[in-house]
């Protein structure tokens, strides 16, 4: 037991894992009320139904089966024959009640816990012997409630068939005065009639086993701090796998982001700590974000962008603004947009002009004051 070996008790909920792993070890809720309750209701139903032809049914086989002629009934080979006949009709007019009973045991546990089939349920365990462990069950706070509900159940039923004589006496003492068939048919409905009272008065007992058996099946998956801990670390992994996971994922994406530098079309920067490598395709769009970095990672953009003659322009308030509002592959935000066209269309008269024309730069590039926060960031040293 986890309170034997690390002294916490059991005060956390069961996880999704815990309650699948024992799902699979063939632990599910279960009210034997519940299943009882629904076995008699159904089969009370069933019998309502079906009542009628179960009873001409079998009157025709038991008709059939003992009108045999003299020569039959002394014929050795004949008779067990005949017999057999006889027995496959009977179990063949009973088939429609046998499979209402059927779904009537089935009923109970598919409805609470489900459907569960488990080879380690029906596995051989020697412990199951052990007599100590056996009369520690039965005196066990829960083998006393079992024992309260079977007494309250014997009770209750018991009180219940009691009434149920004493209002079908008087019918009960006048069968032998009916003809078979009117008998088997007031039998039928007594029957009917006494089950679906005894199902109808355990309901309150279900009504109280039922929430009982559910928290007391949550009580028994309880788990220690510990162990919610322990699951947690092998479900997503431990610190430092995720970790080694993320810097590689951090690696792949900065590869990717490098080799798409020379797509540029500008590259805004601070200049020393922050670089912006910006895309436009002349399609109505606004510019994108393909590179982004800060530090060394802000420098190498810088190397590789000369590297391909992808211009370089100084706006550190505008550097700064595209870097903290914007992600990889994101358009520029449209309050920056004014401030971004006035760099591509300064570098486009730039790349259009003679060497003796004079192409003014831009000064005072417009930052919306929503952008003041990201002003006053101080980056951090070392590569980001």
């Amino acid at each position: 037991m986890a309170e034997e070996q690390t002294g916490q008790e059991r005060t956390e909920p069961p996880t999704e894992r815990r309650k699948e792993e024992a799902r699979k070890k063939g632990q599910v809720p279960r009210s034997r009320e519940l299943n009882t309750m629904l076995s008699l209701l159904i089969t009370g139903v069933g019998l309502w139904i079906l009542g009628g032809g179960l009873i001409d049914g079998l009157f025709a086989v038991t008709t059939n089966g003992f009108s045999v002629d003299r020569a039959a009934a002394f014929d050795a080979e004949q008779l067990p024959v005949h017999f057999m006949h006889m027995a496959v009709s009977a179990l063949l007019t009973l088939a429609p009640l046998f499979a209402v009973t059927v779904v009537a045991a089935l009923a109970g546990p598919l409805i609470m816990g489900g459907w569960s089939f488990s080879l380690q349920a029906m596995a051989f365990k020697l412990e199951k012997l052990d007599p100590v462990k056996g009369l520690g069950r039965v005196f066990s706070v829960k083998g006393l409630l079992e024992l309260v509900k079977a007494l309250l159940k014997f009770l209750m039923l018991m009180t219940v068939a009691y009434f149920l004589i004493m209002a079908f006496e008087h019918e009960i003492l006048t069968l032998s005065a009916l003809t078979p068939g009117e008998a088997s048919s007031r039998v039928v409905v007594m029957l009917v009639t006494s089950l679906i009272i005894l199902s109808a008065a355990m309901v309150l007992i279900v009504m109280f086993d039922v929430p009982f058996e559910l928290w007391n099946f949550n009580k028994q998956l309880r788990m220690t701090r510990q162990e919610v801990r322990d699951e947690m670390k092998e479900t997503d992994g431990r610190p430092e796998v995720k970790q080694r996971i993320r810097a590689l994922q951090r690696e792949v994406s900065q590869r990717r982001m490098m080799e798409d530098v020379p797509t540029a079309d500008v590259v805004i920067t601070n200049p020393t700590h922050y670089s912006v490598a910006l895309s436009y395709a002349d399609s109505g769009g606004a510019p994108k974000v393909v590179a982004k970095g800060r530090d060394l990672i802000a420098l190498q953009i810088r190397s590789i962008a000369n590297e391909h003659d992808v211009p370089l322009y100084e706006a550190p308030p505008l550097a700064r603004a595209l870097y903290g509002s914007t992600e990889i592959g994101d358009e520029i935000p449209n309050d920056l947009y004014l401030a971004v066209a006035r760099v591509l269309a300064y570098l486009f008269q730039l790349r259009r002009s003679r060497p003796t024309d004079y192409v003014p730069r831009p000064l005072d590039l417009e930052v919306p004051d929503n952008y003041e926060h990201l002003m006053d960031k101080e980056p951090n040293d070392g590569d980001d």
